[in-house]
């Protein structure tokens, strides 16, 4: 019978002798195995980079400082084209302004000017030169024709405008006119007898523009007897006319305003230009905003590093 003896493992010290003394290479190999070695080789002996003779320190090479948000991408590029278009706008305003305010003033000369017979026969291509101007005509309202254009509101209350053919001899010389606003309680024609005046009368009015239709206005339905946009060329041919339009006009009197009310007969608007003009205020609002973006801007491309921007102290394994 064999007993098998177990040695303990040679300690690092001893291990470190005998391999750096030549002379005992035959106690190595006869009191160490090989894989005894290895093992503790691989422990104690794990190679490192220090250990190379080219091996260069990190502290050993010059830093270089790593500025970081140089580069802001397409919020500077939106932010640098911000100011640029809003001026823009700006100046388009500025031209506008003086564009509008030149337009009311040409139609506020006209209405100064004393009232025009209006033509039997009218070239609708020069109504523009016209737009504004006083004129009055002379014939029988065709109130079998009337066509009510709404819903339009007038001081809270719920309503529709008046547009009525007024027949100068034969047909062909039939115009439109917008006699005003109603209030919704009395469209019937029954319920407002006052306002339908028979025989020769005289209209005095504007001649004006048709007007322009916006996208978000439903379309009209004639064959319903439906209007909620007073197209001129639609009614005109809708009630054998031409396609001329004059907008009666009435002196401003609150009692007057209130009789007419109540009796059903159409309030005429006032003689005076209701165009509307805030292009100053668009002027104030886009300069405004180029200057507070400008600004932002500077700030931006301006601003100094902080201490969180800055990467200190990179070398080349780290970037």
């Amino acid at each position: 019978m064999q007993v098998l003896r177990l040695h303990p493992a040679p300690s690092y010290h001893r291990i470190h002798r005998i391999a750096r003394a030549p002379s005992t290479a035959i106690d190595l190999t006869r009191n160490v195995s090989s894989r005894q070695l290895n093992v503790c080789q691989r422990r104690y002996y794990n190679p490192q980079p220090g250990d190379a003779s080219n091996f260069e320190s990190i502290v050993d090479r010059m830093p270089r400082l790593v500025k970081t948000g140089e580069k802001h991408g397409l919020g500077l590029i939106i932010l640098a084209i911000m100011p640029i278009t809003a001026f823009a706008l700006g100046t388009w305003q500025v031209q506008r302004l003086d564009w509008k305010s030149k337009l009311i003033a040409k139609f506020e000369d006209r209405l100064i000017k004393e009232p025009l017979p209006l033509p039997m026969r009218i070239d609708p291509g020069a109504i523009a030169d016209f737009d504004y101007r006083r004129v009055f005509a002379t014939g029988v309202l065709r109130h079998d024709q009337e066509m009510l254009v709404g819903p339009r509101m007038r001081d809270g209350t719920e309503g529709c405008l008046v547009y009525t053919p007024l027949e100068r001899g034969d047909a062909s010389n039939t115009i439109l006119v917008n006699r005003g606003w109603i209030s919704k309680t009395l469209l019937r024609q029954s319920d407002r007898k006052d306002g339908l005046p028979q025989g020769l009368v005289t209209i005095q009015g504007l001649l004006r523009e048709p007007p322009k239709k916006n996208m978000f206005t439903p379309n009209n339905k004639p064959e319903f007897g439906k209007f909620y946009f007073p197209d001129i060329q639609q009614m005109s041919q809708h009630a054998g006319s031409q396609a001329v339009l004059v907008e009666e006009t009435m002196t401003p009197d609150l009692l007057k305003t209130y009789e007419r009310e109540a009796k059903g007969i159409p309030i005429a608007r006032t003689a005076e230009v209701n165009l509307r003009n805030t292009h100053a205020q668009y002027i104030f609002t886009w300069y405004a905003l180029a200057t507070a973006t400008s600004i932002m801007f500077w700030m931006v491309v301006k601003k100094p590093p902080t201490q969180i921007s800055q990467q200190v102290r990179r070398t080349k394994e780290w970037s």
